[in-house]
């Protein structure tokens, strides 16, 4: 036992922050910013801290664990702060392990064991795992994020429980401190020992004795079912399990100590893995065949409604989930072993036994991933699944395998009852079932909070008659705490009770929770419905214009504090280079709900906590896919920084790059003279300061020659006035095609647009060029310049509707500006030609995977390393693109992430070192390690840009890596001999 040294007693009478940093901590917040971030969690609970600490070493959690104890200021412990059922915020200190403790000290491989600090990620910790040929068993869906500590805290489970068990059972030793700075050193027992932990320990003579008094009662109330998870497993504390302290402690929920190091089994996975779909016309349908699946010792055995699978197929498009067998639900059935063949012969005995006949085995490695990344996003989807927005709440309740089934129908019919619909999903092999349900919380009079009360209490009651336990693997936290009278007589909740006060007599670590509960009505966080509607500048119309049901969106469960981009995301670059919750999607939405609410961020659009969180978002809009609730971060800082500086002086770089399609087409009369301007020595670093860029960045130059100059000269522009003449006039054996000139292309590299003219009448095009200026409004929209962004994006819709309602396929060759016309216009404009316009632009891979007799040129000797362009990727689809390189034979590097520059973002002063962090992620390296003679293929001007600054890489566009590899076909049906030279358009 070691006892940690009392606090000076100069510093009690302190305010709370002053006495964490006199004992030593230093990454101590109490800013309004900071307080804001970490007031709830992934839960419905929002509970403000005083300080929030972020501690570097061992040494400093305990001197936050005696200033705690010194000043009376409750302490809770929190990891990703992915908990549903809030037991990751608290009203004083709040620690966050994750900034700073989050290595994975040592994996012995004879041992099978991982030593970890309590911030260590999962995923983390698989990868050093997997050098070993090993794993951590339990995998729950917020794998990515979710902390080694945390899952013990909750006692997580995953999808993967039925083989690799509970994180209780993966406990080997735990380091903890309690309230009273005792800090013990627990060892699970081995077969026959008596006890865990070494030497005298008050605070463990008192456990035994509490545990002695009361043993019949542990022995006939707990550990009846494996996913018994609510209140303390006190089971473990028999002494014929070996008084086990250290698994004890998992699923305590941060009430009894304080995790400073753990020490955990790995297993290792077999070589292949099939995964076996089973449709069902209902959830209950699919529980009753649970029994009928689990003598074949699947692996996991889940359950998916197909409302989340709609949403996904309605957010990201069809081809986003693979082929699922008929039905309104599914089983996935995942059995693994050593060789195909046995899991083939397994799989078909598993569809023989159940009770329907739509099934489906998918072997493919990749289709499984993508199917398991649906079933992983379930609680972010399921709350956009029902008419109205779904609630956690009520979340992860468990009962017996053998009375799921039964258990559901009566949970369907309690939800009919009080007019409420709910998602089920979850570990049905387990009996665990997760929902999100939609109470009515934007009620009037508080009818939300009446309902939601009355049904947890029923729900509560019938989970207790089958036996169950009120969480399955998210703990009890605020959310049912108070209902554990319910499901244990009172003889157990004094045990709990009397073992809260052996560890943590004076209530300080995590209070409300467990034991002596908050009301679970209490503390909920709101919905933001119908505060901020009044005088937007963006329709918000998938929020029906509301600023705070559109902050809402986001539920906490942190997607975002991932690294996205092994798979191809984007969300959220920030984060991934600056690791502070602040730079976070659910950081940002955090401190604007607050902004909504007027609570800790209380003035308003201006708030300095608002501008702190925006300041380093790219606008990539990543979250608008990648995120499992929609949140679309880059439209909200449009209306916040438009909202802020309405009628009022903008920074300096909102007038020189906001505005940057206007001075671009002042300046192309003399492009050749602004260009040497610029470059001059004495006028260089003044124009970079009056632009508000950063020194270090260099200055794009004005292209000579505009691409709709050179296009007059080729005979290929056109007006809109044009447009019937160019539907009905000669040349009709050959389709006709718009290419519409974005700033960018027209202005700065106009490369690209002279080689998709090219490819396009190589491929039997009758190509046009968009002779108007019109700009998409791109710049403005991203420095919140909305008034005007909506004359230019309605002057564009004007000018491009002719043709698409002609049915004249429109051609963009910027990803940003095309991806404004697809989303933006409609947020901008109620006019309902934005809409038609929308349905009718494409990007180049688009139409030419559209184009009969088009066939793609051989590209089987080319190697490529693509960085999609953010809103490439994110708005319009990369699919088709990733579908032409394919088909050509290229061998394909796709990277994901951002290449930082983001427009105005990555040029602006205060964000180069982020910008370049943001690149040096994965876009960089990729490039430096690229085979000799590779193509680097970017659309995005931003990406050729940063490529050409950072690495003085000449990245390609599309166009142009087609242009220079001539069909092996030739070219499309009724081609005529182009009569362009391929060499000419370089920039």
């Amino acid at each position: 036992m070691v006892t940690t040294s009392s606090v000076d007693a100069a510093t009690l009478g302190l305010d709370t922050a002053t006495a964490l940093r006199r004992a030593g901590v230093g990454d101590v917040d109490d800013s309004a910013l900071a307080r804001a971030l970490y007031s709830t969690d992934a839960s419905l609970y929002r509970v403000v801290p005083q300080v929030v600490v972020r501690p570097r070493t061992t040494d400093e959690v305990l001197a936050v664990v005696d200033v705690a104890r010194a000043s009376g200021v409750p302490l809770t412990s929190r990891g990703a702060g992915t908990s549903i059922a809030g037991n990751a915020v608290g009203p004083g200190i709040v620690m966050d392990f994750t900034r700073h403790l989050n290595r994975v000290l040592e994996i012995d491989r004879e041992a099978r064991t991982a030593r970890v600090e309590p911030g260590t990620v999962h995923a983390a910790l698989q990868r050093e795992a997997a050098r070993a040929g090993l794993r951590y068993g339990p995998d729950p869906s917020t794998h990515t994020r979710c902390t080694i500590a945390g899952m013990i805290g909750n006692n997580a489970c995953g999808s993967r429980a039925l083989a690799y068990g509970r994180s209780a059972d993966t406990v080997a030793a735990l380091d903890v401190v309690t309230a009273s700075g005792e800090r013990l050193s627990l060892v699970r027992p081995v077969a026959g020992s008596a006890s865990s932990g070494s030497g005298s320990s008050p605070t463990l003579e008192a456990l035994r004795a509490v545990v002695g008094a009361d043993l019949a009662t542990i022995r006939t109330e707990f550990g009846r079912f494996g996913r018994q998870v609510s209140g303390y497993s006190m089971e473990h504390l028999l002494p014929e399990n070996g008084f086990d302290v250290a698994t004890f402690l998992a699923g305590t929920e941060g009430t009894l100590a304080v995790t400073l190091g753990a020490t955990v089994d790995l297993v290792s996975d077999p070589p292949y893995r099939v995964l076996l779909l089973l449709g069902y016309p209902t959830m209950a349908d699919a529980a009753d065949d649970v029994l009928a699946i689990l003598p074949h010792d699947p692996t996991a055995c889940e359950g998916l409604d197909a409302r989340i699978v709609d949403v996904v197929r309605a957010q990201r498009g069809p081809a986003s989930v693979p082929e699922l067998p008929a039905g309104s639900g599914w089983m996935f059935v995942e059995l693994s072993g050593g060789s195909p063949g046995e899991l083939e012969a397994r799989a078909a005995a598993v569809a023989a036994g159940v009770g329907t006949r739509s099934t489906r085995l998918v072997t493919d490695v990749a289709e499984q991933a993508a199917l398991w990344r649906i079933r992983e996003e379930g609680a972010g989807l399921a709350a956009r699944s029902l008419s109205r927005p779904a609630y956690a709440g009520w979340e992860d309740a468990a009962v017996p395998p053998a009375r799921l089934g039964a258990y559901l129908r009566e949970f369907e019919a309690l939800l009919r009852q009080y007019d409420l619909d709910g998602v089920p999903y979850g570990h049905f092999g387990d009996g665990c079932v997760h929902v999100r349900i939609d109470f009515p919380f934007a009620a009037p009079e508080h009818e939300g909070t009446r309902v939601f009360r009355a049904f947890l209490l029923d729900a509560a009651a019938l989970v207790a008659r089958h036996g169950g336990s009120l969480s399955g693997e998210h703990g009890d936290g605020r959310a049912r705490s108070e209902l554990l009278p319910l499901m244990y007589t009172p003889e157990s909740l004094s045990l709990f009770g009397r073992v809260k006060a052996a560890f943590d007599p004076d209530d300080l670590l995590n209070p409300g929770v467990l034991v002596d509960p908050a009301p679970l009505d209490a503390d909920l966080r709101g919905t933001g419905v119908g505060r901020v509607r009044d005088r937007l500048a963006l329709r918000l119309v998938h929020d029906d214009g509301d600023f705070g049901a559109a902050v809402h969106r986001c539920t906490g469960v942190g997607k975002c504090i991932a690294d996205n981009t092994a798979a191809g995301g984007v969300m959220c670059p920030s984060f991934v280079a600056t690791r502070n919750e602040k730079d976070s999607t659910r950081g940002r939405a955090r401190v604007l709900q607050e902004m909504v609410d007027g609570r800790v961020v209380d003035k308003g659009w201006k708030d300095p906590a608002v501008h702190e969180a925006l300041d380093l978002c790219l606008s990539c809009k990543g979250c608008a896919r990648d995120c499992p609730t929609g949140i679309d971060m880059a439209t909200y800082k449009a209306e916040v920084l438009h909202q802020t500086y309405r009628r009022r002086l903008r920074p300096r770089s909102h007038y020189a790059l906001g505005l940057l399609p206007l001075w671009a087409r002042l300046s192309s009369p003399v492009a050749r003279l602004v260009n040497a301007l610029l470059r001059t020595p004495g006028l260089r670093p003044l124009a970079l300061w009056l632009a508000g860029v950063d020194p270090r960045r260099s200055i794009p130059r004005f292209a000579s020659t505009t691409l709709r100059r050179w296009s007059r000269g080729e005979g290929t522009a056109t007006r809109g006035s044009d447009a019937a003449a160019l539907h009905d006039t000669s040349g009709a054996d050959r389709p006709e095609v718009l290419i519409w000139a974005d700033s960018f292309t027209n202005y700065f590299h106009t490369a690209p647009g002279q080689a998709a003219v090219r490819v396009l009448e190589a491929a039997g095009y009758r190509v046009r060029l968009l002779d108007e200026s019109v700009c998409c409004g791109l710049t403005w929209i991203s420095t919140g310049q909305l008034d005007g962004a909506r004359r230019n994006v309605e002057r564009t819709v004007a000018a491009l509707h002719p043709y698409v309602a002609l049915g004249t396929p429109v051609v963009g060759l910027e990803p940003s500006c095309l991806a404004v016309l697809r989303s933006d216009a409609v947020e901008l404009t109620d006019d309902p030609r934005a809409v038609e316009v929308a349905g009718g632009v494409f990007t180049l891979a688009e139409l030419l995977a559209r184009t009969p007799g088009w066939v793609a040129p051989d590209l089987s000797d080319v190697t490529i390393v693509a960085q999609p362009h953010c809103h490439h990727a994110s708005v319009l689809g990369w699919q088709a693109d990733a579908a032409l390189l394919q088909g050509a034979g290229a061998t394909v590097t796709r990277l994901g992430g951002c290449c930082g520059l983001a427009g105005n973002f990555g040029v602006e002063r205060g964000h180069y070192d982020v910008s370049v962090a943001v690149a040096e992620h994965q876009l960089l390296p990729a490039v430096r390690e690229a085979p000799e003679g590779s193509v680097v293929l970017a659309d995005g001007f931003s990406c050729r840009t940063q490529l050409d600054d950072l690495a003085g890489v000449q990245a390609l566009h599309l166009a142009e890596l087609l242009d220079r590899h001539p069909s092996r076909e030739g070219r499309g049906e009724g081609a005529p001999r182009t009569r362009f030279d391929p060499s000419r358009g370089t920039r």
